[in-house]
Order: structure tokens, then sequence, then C-alpha cells
């Protein structure tokens, strides 16, 4: 019987899995595929194609994939190379606090691109990859004209503050402040356009705005001051050093 282990199967997602096979023929080939579906019901999958070595193993820290949508060791990679079915989509979490993305690892004898409904794996393991810890505390943000979620991390004590910017899609991204939360930051996902009442295109940069972020969250009593830190990506990066 092939065994499939892969620890822990609970994890944030920015942690590291140790993925693992047994019961194998010596230098048999395999393929591992991973799946998960997002928020929106769009798939995304990974494939890589393992031999095993002369004990029937794989192990993904050691053993180096042949082929597929990686070459080389390297363990994380079936997370990392998850490709959308519908092209060009962007996998993204978006309910941070209630639910995980569920990535559904599986084993398959041989080498296969493609995955038919008549080919089962010999093996199959389901991890769930959070975006918060437990205990992290999400609380929707609507002080002055200030809009955002602010994420503060479990336990007593005071934490360095961040905000947390993305770019110019606009909106609300959260998935970042969670992590963030999760690590000992509170953490201030800021949107500054195209969300709730904010204007609709960012047409202009009103830095008052972001003086009056920071502002808010020095305030907040579990911050630890007199600084905070900003992070940011594309046009939120360009407003972090402004």
């Amino acid at each position: 019987m092939v065994y499939l282990v892969a620890t822990p199967m609970v994890s944030l997602a920015d942690e590291s899995v140790k993925i693992q096979i047994s019961g194998l023929k010596p230098n048999q080939l395999v393929t591992i595929r991973a799946t998960l579906t997002d928020d929106k019901g769009i798939s995304f999958h990974s494939r890589a194609f393992y031999q095993s070595d002369t004990a029937g193993e794989v192990d993904l820290e050691q053993s180096e994939s042949c082929g597929g949508d990686y070459q080389g060791v390297l363990p994380m990679a079936l997370f990392w190379s998850l490709k959308p079915e519908k092209p060009f989509y962007r996998l993204m979490k978006r309910d941070v606090i209630g639910s995980p993305f569920r990535v559904t690892l599986d084993v398959y004898n041989s080498c296969h691109w493609s995955t038919d409904a008549g080919v089962q794996p010999v093996a199959s393991q389901t991890l769930e990859r959070w975006y918060v810890a437990p205990g992290v505390q999400r609380i929707q943000v609507r002080e002055g004209r200030i809009r955002g979620a602010l994420f503060l991390p479990s336990g007593e004590g005071s934490y360095p503050g961040v905000i947390d910017m993305f770019g110019g899609t606009g909106g609300l991204t959260e998935f970042r402040s969670g992590l963030l939360a999760s690590r000992g930051f509170v953490a201030l996902a800021l949107a500054y356009f195209a969300y709730e009442d904010l204007p609709n295109v960012l047409t202009e940069l009103d830095m008052e705005y972001f003086e009056e972020a920071a502002d808010f969250l020095l305030r907040h009593p579990k911050v630890a001051g007199p600084r905070i830190g900003v992070v940011g990506v594309s046009k939120g990066a360009e407003i972090g050093r402004a």
C-alpha cells in the first residue's frame, strides 16, 4: 500500500509542509498533484514527477522533481506553482477569517500530464492552509475617512504596528495582514480607492488620508509606538515611500 504523509495537516499559509511518500516500488515514477478551489470557485492545480529511491520512498525535502511544473529539489513548489484553470486569474484569499484554503495532494502511478476521471490516485491527503492563527481578531475599520480592516494578535501586551497596502487594483486585500497579525503585528489592511465610499478611480493621492491612518493605528492601545511600519506592493509601495 502507498502512503502519503504531509505535515502539518493544519498550518498557516506561510509555513512549510513536509511531504513524504512510502510504499512504492524501488525507482518507481509517480505524479504528485496539488489542487485547490478558491473562494470564487476557481480551480488551481500543479503537478510534478518524482522517482522513488531504492527503498520505494519520496521525500520532497531531498528528492528531485524530474518534470512537471518545476524541476529540482523544491519542497514547497507544489504550492507556489499552483496555476488557475481560468487563464490570468490570481490566487488570492478573500475570506481570511472564515475558512482556509484546502489543498488536496494526490499521488498517481507513473507520469500523468492530465488526470482523467477514470484515473484514481493511489494515495491522497487534504491540508488546511489558514491566513490567521487561532485568536487573531479582525475589526472592520470605518474611522472618519479611514476604511480597512484591523487585525490584532491574540494575547495581552503591545505589538509593533504596520499599515498594509496593495496596488492599483483597488479594494481591500486582507490576507497579508492576517498573517502579519499571526506573527505578532497589529496590522491595518488599508483601502484607498474602489472600496465602499472611497473614490472609485485613483486620480490623485491625498497624503493626509494616509497620515490619518497612521495616527489611527498609533492611537490603538495594542500598538507599541512611537513608530509604525508600512508594507506595500506596487502603488502601495510608492505610497509607503512618499
